[in-house]
């Protein structure tokens, strides 16, 4: 990999990006109020397990096929499939969620004209748009490996669920870089499943954590908007 495309990388997965991962738990606190988490073992097993048999099954899979679709330039098979990953969110926060992070992901992404103007213009055409649709587009502009791009989001999605777990069940510090190293060879295995997944097996099928992220809107106390 060359230097700009790990810095490009480094950038899409930082927490300073500002499309506001920081506000979201995806079900996190949901699970520390209803006792399912409270500890660093059980903040790291659910951790590895969204990235197992959530991402692994569904999001990572879907940005592997939609990184191809854009560097095809294929609008149409982007649109459908954006339909149908947004048709599949569980709850209405996640649905909000991937809405409002992918809104932001795309003004960020053509305030700083990345790509050419026909890609972006298939962007701007994509409302609603979901985030893994649009970090699809500004990891394939790039050009970067698709399997780094996987293991770049997984990543983004763990250091955001370790800061989340740090708040809310709380943990400290050193616990949650103990299980964003743990979490390594566990991106590895998720990013492998993912890219042997084509398109008719890719999943979101989790009952509990959409039952976990309904309650969640109905929660008394919250920190986060999901």
């Amino acid at each position: 990999m060359r230097l700009a495309e790990l810095t490009a990388l480094l950038h899409l997965a930082s927490p300073a990006l500002p499309i506001g991962a920081f506000s979201y738990s995806q079900g996190l606190e949901a699970a520390v109020e209803a006792q399912w988490i409270g500890d660093t073992g059980t903040a790291c097993e659910w951790i590895e397990n969204g990235l197992l048999h959530v991402l692994a099954r569904g999001e990572l899979p879907f940005i592997a096929h939609q990184f191809a679709r854009w560097q095809r330039h294929d609008a149409p098979a982007l649109m459908q499939a954006d339909r149908e990953f947004l048709a599949s969110r569980e709850a209405a926060e996640l649905r909000r969620e991937t809405e409002q992070m992918g809104w932001s992901l795309k003004q960020l992404a053509c305030s700083l004209e990345w790509g050419d103007a026909a890609r972006r213009a298939t962007l701007e055409r994509l409302t609603p748009l979901s985030q893994p649709t649009a970090f699809a587009f500004a990891a394939a502009i790039h050009e970067v490996p698709v399997d780094a791009a996987l293991a770049a989001y997984a990543f983004a999605w763990a250091e955001n669920q370790v800061a989340a777990a740090i708040k809310a069940v709380p943990l400290g510090q050193l616990a949650g870089q103990r299980i964003l190293v743990a979490a390594r060879a566990v991106i590895d295995r998720a990013v492998a499943r993912a890219l042997d997944t084509p398109p008719e097996r890719i999943n979101t099928f989790s009952p509990m954590l959409g039952v976990l992220c309904a309650r969640h809107e109905t929660q008394y106390s919250r920190l986060f908007r999901s």
